[in-house]
C-alpha cells in the first residue's frame, strides 16, 4: 500500500534520490543533502508547533511504499510564499500606446516583475517516481496535501499558488532565460536553477529589470515559451488545473512557466471534502469508487487511495488493513473525496 505521510529525518537518503531525479527547476527539491536536511528538520519542527494561523512554517509528505519501505513520491507546503523574503513573479499586463492626432490606439503584453502572491500558501516539491505518472497515486501525491489545508486551515492563508516548472529543451536550455535572464547573469539555466536550490530565488530575483518587459521585443522562441509546462512537470499541472487552479495571471521569472493561483474556498478536494466516521468491516471486493481518505491528524498524518462502496451521509467502512495505515478505529473520522 502507498501512504502518504510527514517526512521524517530517517527518510533523508531516500529523498535525496528523489531529488536526485526531478527535473531542472524544482529548486524547492534540490539535489544537495544539506538543503534537504534543513528541510526536512524545518518540516518537522512545523507540524510540532502550535499555529493558530500561517508564518513561516512548511510541510513537507513523503509518499511511501509499505510494502518495500521505499519512497516514490514527495510534495510539499509552504504556509506563507515570501514570509522571509519577497517571493517574486512577472505579472502579465497589457499598456495601451495611443495618439489621438495618428488615430493609433495599440495594446501591448508587458512583463512586470511583482510581489502580488507574497503570504499566499505555495505548493512545492512536488515529485513522483516515473512509473506513478498518469496513475491515481500521483493525485494522492499531489491532493493529500490538500486535504491537509483542509483539516487545519487555520495554519494556511485564505489562498494556495504553485509555480509550474516551464520550458527548456533536452539539453536543458531555457529560451525565457536566455532572452532576459542570461542578459544579467553569465550563467546559463541550468546552473541559475541550481544555485537557486542551494542559495535562495531572491538573490538572483532582485538583480533582474524592475522595468516592464515588453513581450513583442522579446526573440520569438521566448514568447512561445511563456507559460508553457515542462514535460515532466505537466502531471501536476494537470491536477492542479482540475482542482480548479487558475493561470494567465503570472508567469515565473526564470523560465516563464505558469504560475496557478486558487482560492482556497474553491479548490476542489478542500471543497468537495467530507469529514465521515469510520466502521470497520470487510473490503469491498470491486465495483466501487476510488477516494482519497486522510485521518486528519498533525504529526500522524496519514493518507491513502482507497476503494470504496461509500454512500454519503453513512459511515465508511474500511477494512483492517486500511484503518491501520491511517491509524484511525471504530468510531474515529476520515476526512474523504473522490478522485
Amino acid at each position: 500500500m502507498l501512504v502518504m505521510r510527514p517526512a521524517q529525518m530517517a527518510d533523508l537518503g531516500e529523498v535525496q534520490r528523489l531529488a536526485a531525479d526531478s527535473p531542472i527547476g524544482v529548486t524547492s527539491l534540490p539535489d544537495d543533502v544539506d538543503r534537504l536536511r534543513d528541510k526536512i528538520a524545518a518540516s518537522e519542527a512545523s507540524f510540532a508547533a502550535e499555529v493558530s494561523f500561517n508564518g513561516e512554517e512548511s510541510y513537507f509528505f513523503v509518499l511511501e511504499d509499505t510494502a518495500s519501505g521505499k519512497l516514490v513520491g514527495c510534495s510539499a507546503i509552504v504556509a506563507s510564499a515570501g514570509y522571509s523574503e519577497p517571493f517574486y513573479s512577472f505579472r502579465n499586463e497589457t499598456f495601451v500606446h495611443a495618439s489621438r492626432e495618428l488615430k493609433i490606439h495599440n495594446k501591448i503584453h508587458v512583463l512586470s516583475q511583482c510581489h502580488d502572491l507574497t503570504g499566499n500558501s505555495l505548493l512545492t516539491s512536488f515529485y513522483v517516481v516515473r512509473d506513478l505518472v498518469g496513475t491515481p497515486w500521483a493525485e494522492l501525491n499531489s491532493r493529500g496535501r490538500l486535504l491537509f489545508v483542509a483539516g487545519h486551515p487555520e495554519r494556511f492563508a485564505d489562498s494556495v499558488v504553485t509555480e509550474i516548472v516551464g520550458y527548456s529543451d533536452e539539453n536543458g536550455d531555457s529560451p525565457f532565460w536566455d532572452a532576459i535572464g542570461r542578459n544579467f547573469f553569465d550563467l546559463n539555466y541550468a546552473e541559475a536553477e541550481r544555485l537557486c536550490g542551494l542559495k535562495s530565488r531572491t538573490f538572483l530575483a532582485e538583480l533582474m529589470p524592475h522595468y516592464p518587459i515588453y513581450v513583442p521585443l522579446l526573440p520569438d522562441a521566448a514568447q512561445e515559451a511563456m507559460g508553457q509546462v515542462h514535460p515532466r512537470a505537466q502531471i501536476t499541472f494537470d491536477i492542479l488545473m482540475r482542482e480548479g487552479f487558475e493561470t494567465d495571471h503570472y508567469i515565473d521569472i526564470f523560465d516563464g512557466g505558469p504560475t496557478l493561483h486558487a482560492r482556497v474556498s474553491g479548490i476542489r478536494s478542500i471543497a468537495q471534502s467530507r469529514v465521515v466516521p469510520v466502521k470497520i468491516g470487510e473490503a469491498l471486493k470491486g465495483g466501487g469508487r476510488q477516494y482519497l481518505v486522510a485521518n486528519g491528524q498533525l504529526q500522524d498524518y496519514r493518507a491513502v487511495l482507497l476503494e470504496l462502496d461509500y454512500a454519503p451521509g453513512k459511515p465508511v467502512t474500511l477494512d483492517l488493513q486500511a484503518a491501520e495505515a491511517l491509524g484511525v478505529g471504530e468510531g474515529a473520522s476520515v476526512r474523504l473525496v473522490a478522485v
